[in-house]
């Protein structure tokens, strides 16, 4: 199989140097290995993605000389697809409502702070699921997860560290971690090169893609 990578920028602001650092590399490690280079722009955040960042994301790629394959790949065409596998991880039992109030994960997160805990989301939710609100992904209770960062080396992540976090907003909008892993997974990205920042969201993203490309009845296939 040969080198797939991509570029995944969000238009809720200004392309920065750290954007621009990510891209360039990803850029050379595709055409080094004759690969693809992907650009794909993630705007499911409705709220705070703007035309003009996105114009100028646009503005800036060709600035730097930078061709990408194909045209650019927008997730908020794409929300169809994603709704269609959240039904699936929630159907499987995978994913579950939370209904809980910012009110009520605030006064958990203080007591996890005065108790010198980590604040994680206590998964109330979990064993008595709502009917509405936000939607959480299931994370294994036990065990943890490992992947190899060929710069950091390996990094291992204890379950017990990962809250159920959310992969669906209350206006049932897919969130980044959601979305990005099954953008990849049909993308058949190889590769995927980023910066620091993203590192805490790796094993999250792990789980999702065990679940989503190899969970039972391989609910990624459609």
């Amino acid at each position: 199989m040969g080198v797939i990578v991509r570029f995944a920028p969000s238009p809720t602001g200004y392309l920065h140097i750290g954007g621009a650092r990510t891209a360039i590399f990803n850029y050379l490690y595709a055409r080094h290995h004759d690969g693809k280079f992907y650009l794909r722009i993630e705007d499911t955040d409705v709220e705070r993605s703007e035309k003009q960042y996105e114009d100028e994301i646009l503005e800036s790629m060709q600035w730097l000389g930078m061709d990408y394959d194909g045209k650019p790949i927008y997730q908020s065409q794409r929300t169809d697809l994603y709704k269609s596998y959240i039904k699936k991880l929630l159907d499987s039992g995978h994913a579950y409502f939370c209904n809980c109030s910012k009110e009520e994960l605030d006064a958990e997160r203080e007591r996890a702070m005065a108790e010198k805990r980590k604040p994680v989301y206590s998964r109330k939710c979990r064993y008595n699921p709502a009917k509405e609100g936000v939607i959480r992904f299931k994370v294994t209770e036990t065990g943890s997860t490992t992947f190899d960062d060929k710069i950091l080396g390996n990094i291992t992540i204890n379950h017990e560290e990962i809250e159920d976090f959310v992969i669906a907003r209350t206006d049932s909008s897919p969130t980044y971690n959601f979305t990005v892993v099954v953008d990849d997974a049909q993308m058949g990205i190889t590769h995927v090169i980023r910066g620091d920042d993203h590192v805490n969201n790796t094993p999250k993203q792990i789980l999702i893609f065990d679940v989503v490309t190899r969970g039972p009845g391989d609910i990624y296939q459609e």
